[in-house]
């Protein structure tokens, strides 16, 4: 295991540095460019250089005059003794935007995780085990329609609901007027207020597609040998599900939960553009647009190392719930 997975590490490491090639290239390649902005604005105002003049300075200013392997080279030697740069649009540290946005995010991103397998999972059991019923029915109706709406569309409908007609929720942000008018406990209760829409947006927009799919290889798993057997032996139908049937449905799940872990961090762009809540997801998008190199390429970066783990912990887990699988 151990060979295995030093092997494996060495490996992903490979892969980081083409994918980060590749980031920076197609981010070189954006139609947006913060330093075209910077040097527009500075060329408008009253005895100042030429647009041209701007551009050639704060190109050299920025590293942006080495072509694109010198580049990335030059990146790649920073990035490697923690040298992250400055965010070209927020003005400050990389790590430290990043360090502010990104927990609200993993906040969002685990309980909408957890709540979407509290529901999926029980669910896509039930419909498994009375396939072809009314319950199985009501329940791949309701999966469907979470697979099928979009999300501005769904976000609205509950704005709609619960903000504008029954005035339960603000419309959007994540703090209230009166934030700072309220002790910490108030304060505490008010952002997690804020976050009931976004989060029910999340749980069920993603929760159709894990359901359908715990219902699918629950399906698989009951029509095995070893099932029939073991009804054929006497065993309650309860302990035949969940003890012998549900076990065996947890080793794809596995994969899907270890493949989970960047989404975990990387924010839901349209939700929290829709409530206004600054996330890293809201974040990333506008450095994008801005056309924000440092930051861009600190969080695609980041997002790399934690998909490529995830397949890691993905692959070790596989052995670890399934006695078939060995790593040799």
């Amino acid at each position: 295991m151990r060979k295995y997975i030093v092997k494996r590490l060495l490996l992903s490491l490979i892969i980081l540095f083409f994918v980060t090639f590749i980031i920076y290239a197609l981010l070189r390649s954006l139609p947006s460019s913060y330093i075209e902005t910077v040097a527009y604005q500075k060329s408008m105002q009253p005895n100042s250089k030429s647009y041209e003049e701007w551009m050639a300075q704060l190109t050299a200013m920025y590293g942006m005059d080495k072509g694109l392997l010198g580049g990335f080279l030059s990146w790649l030697g920073k990035f490697m003794v923690g040298d992250f740069g400055d965010s070209w649009v927020w003005t400050v540290p990389v790590v430290e935007k990043f360090n502010e946005v990104i927990w609200l995010s993993f906040i969002m991103g685990v309980i909408s995780f957890a709540l979407e397998l509290a529901i999926a999972i029980p669910l896509g059991i039930i419909a498994a085990t009375k396939q072809y019923s009314k319950t199985d029915y009501a329940i791949s109706i309701f999966a469907l329609a979470g697979i099928s709406l979009p999300t501005f569309f769904f976000a609205s409908l509950l704005k709609l609901l619960f903000s504008v007609r029954l005035g339960w929720f603000d419309l959007f942000g994540l703090v209230s007027r009166n934030y700072n008018q309220l002790n910490s406990t108030q304060q505490l209760l008010d952002k997690a207020q804020h976050l009931v829409l976004p989060i029910v947006t999340l749980v069920v927009i993603s929760v159709g597609s894990l359901m359908r799919y715990v219902r699918t290889n629950m399906l698989e798993v009951l029509n095995a040998d070893y099932i029939r057997t073991a009804r054929a032996k006497g065993l309650n139908e309860r302990k035949v599900i969940y003890h012998h049937a549900f076990r065996n449905t947890l080793i794809p799940l596995v994969t899907m939960v270890g493949g989970s872990l960047p989404g975990l961090f990387s924010g839901a762009l349209i939700t929290e553009t829709l409530y206004k809540i600054p996330g890293i997801g809201f974040t990333s998008y506008t450095s994008m647009v801005g056309g924000d190199i440092p930051f861009s390429m600190f969080y695609l970066t980041f997002m790399a190392i934690l998909t490529l783990l995830g397949n890691l912990i993905s692959d070790i887990l596989y052995a670890v719930v399934d006695p078939r699988v060995r790593i040799a």
